[in-house]
């Protein structure tokens, strides 16, 4: 049976699991700071709270893992001050949206060469096959 804590508990890692992957829309952070949270010491100290999702046993949970790289950005005042910007906010999603047609064509050709390199049948190892019949004689 859940106990009210572990019903808490949960509640808030949805929470603020949700909250961190948002983290990785740049029109959010600019949203966020034509608002002022930036400037807020308590929200900056949120921020650096939420650090704990780099961890391995966090970091599994999310789907958009660039907010993580964003995370680590907002622990810096020049770039919370900068987001206030439209323009920083476009080119940051125009950046990620390069990030993922680069990645998604790189990916598919190394998954393309594994896939040849799986079909080949082995082939033998010279140099074990030397040594094998000299180590007999």
């Amino acid at each position: 049976m859940e106990t009210a804590d572990d019903a808490g508990n949960r509640l808030r890692f949805q929470l603020e699991l949700e909250f961190v992957q948002c983290l990785a829309n740049p029109n959010y952070l600019n949203f966020l700071a034509q608002r002022g949270y930036f400037k807020d010491k308590a929200f900056v100290n949120y921020l650096k709270y939420l650090l704990y999702w780099k961890e391995p046993d966090y970091a599994r949970y999310l789907k958009y893992p660039q907010c993580l790289h964003m995370l680590e950005l907002l622990q810096y005042e020049h770039f919370r001050k900068e987001l206030v910007n439209a323009q920083c906010a476009k080119f940051i999603d125009e950046q990620q949206i390069l990030h993922w047609q680069h990645y998604s064509r790189k990916r598919m050709r190394l998954q393309q060469a594994l896939a040849e390199q799986q079909q080949q049948p082995p082939q033998p190892n010279s140099s074990g096959s030397s040594s094998a019949s000299s180590a007999g004689k």
